[in-house]
């Protein structure tokens, strides 16, 4: 630990050189921006930023970031076709508001293709939109992450309702290094069903980059009635952790749809009878699902508490791989419509059974005796099982200041 009097020397230091500038539009901000650097604020003032487009080229450091915030939470409101765009590292964003966007993409954590930002922050913002569907709207985002060790955290998103994924995270197979980033204590609001794909809340990667590492921690979030398709969560990529999250009355699921080694423990998925309502999906190798909470889940096929997927054989990347030595142990079901599904074939060539799948330890309670769908041998287990106390002791999550 460093000395107190070093700490007031390295704080004395940084406050003679840093600088904290307020900016009243988008011309304002791109001239601070260019000569911003370690320790220095952008603080955008209070008032409705229409069609601004920001883009900040510069670095802060590891110990202390470029800064830039709304000067009140909230109430800086970026609209129409407003961008964020990031590049460089150790910048830190914060209390930015986007309302009713019409652009294709929010918070972008690059420049373009040859500028791309690292190690940045972004927390206490919101996407909202109110307005309605409109058919002809192009696809776009509100969040897109780039580069590495990125954090999204306590932010609010809700109300999508054009074409393509909330939020995603993009890998590279150019750059082995981008991943590991952390997505924690954000609230995920209600997205009305698409009818299409592309409905995702969240996708870690793609099809094609589905086999890279990507080491990616998606905890403590809650996502309520985000019902856009059949995946809430669409893990395409190796190595990411699912952890602590909440599904309120979501028709979906968390699938982990490509990539291998994924981890998804301590979930709760409150169905609360609503339609449709998912648990998890599993397609892939060496996953692990561990001591998630399901209840109240409607569901059946892709869409049951836990399903299994069958695989097709020689399967390309944007295909069902085989499930391979998964293992799904100490997870409770409590009146699920179908608790567990096995080999469900989502294509026609899905023929391949999972292989050395390990289920031990989990745990099934309904109001009624009653056999598994097409198992009629099999019986719930009719132990009174509660709740596991950590479920009602989460932290909020969303912005302060909604």
């Amino acid at each position: 630990m460093r000395p107190i009097h070093a700490l007031f020397l390295l704080a004395a230091a940084f406050s003679t050189h840093a600088a904290e500038t307020l900016v009243s539009d988008a011309k304002t901000f791109e001239e601070a921006a260019k000569t911003a650097k370690a320790g220095d604020v952008l603080v955008l003032k209070n008032g409705e930023w229409k069609d601004a487009r920001l883009k900040c080229r510069a670095s802060g450091s590891s110990d202390v970031p470029l800064t830039i915030k709304a000067e009140t939470p909230g109430k800086v409101i970026l609209t129409g076709d407003s961008r964020l765009q990031l590049g460089g590292r150790f910048i830190l964003v914060e209390g930015l508001s986007f309302q009713n966007p019409t652009g294709t993409e929010c918070i972008e954590l690059r420049i373009d293709t040859d500028e791309v930002a690292h190690e940045c922050r972004v927390t206490q913002c919101a996407v909202v939109n109110t307005l309605p569907a409109d058919e002809k709207s192009q696809s776009a985002r509100f969040v897109s992450i780039y580069g590495r060790e990125h954090r999204v955290d306590h932010c609010r998103l809700e109300g999508k309702t054009t074409l393509g994924t909330l939020m995603v995270v993009w890998l590279s197979n150019e750059q082995k290094d981008w991943g590991r980033h952390r997505i924690d204590h954000n609230y995920f609001g209600a997205r009305e069903r698409l009818g299409k794909n592309g409905g995702e809340i969240i996708r870690l990667g793609d099809s094609e980059t589905s086999m890279l590492e990507a080491k990616c921690v998606v905890e403590h979030n809650t996502f309520e009635k985000c019902n856009g398709e059949a995946e809430c969560i669409s893990n395409k990529s190796c190595g990411n952790l699912y952890r602590r999250n909440t599904f309120l009355e979501v028709s979906g699921t968390l699938t982990l749809r490509h990539g291998n080694g994924c981890t998804v423990e301590e979930n709760a998925f409150l169905g609360n009878n609503a339609k449709g309502t998912g648990g998890v999906r599993i397609i892939g190798e060496n996953h692990l699902v561990s001591r998630n909470y399901f209840e109240n889940l409607t569901g059946d096929k892709e869409r049951s508490a836990l399903c299994v997927m069958a695989g097709i054989p020689n399967t390309p990347l944007n295909g069902y791989a085989q499930v391979k030595d998964a293992r799904i142990e100490n997870n409770l079901f409590v009146n699920c419509k179908v608790p567990f599904a096995f080999a469900v074939m989502g294509d026609k060539t899905a023929t391949l059974a999972p292989e050395n799948t390990l289920v031990p330890n989990n745990r099934f309670n309904t109001a009624k005796p009653k056999a598994f769908p097409d198992h009629p041998g099999l019986l719930w287990d009719q132990k009174d099982l509660k709740k596991p106390a950590w479920i009602d002791q989460r932290e909020e999550a969303g912005p302060s200041w909604k």
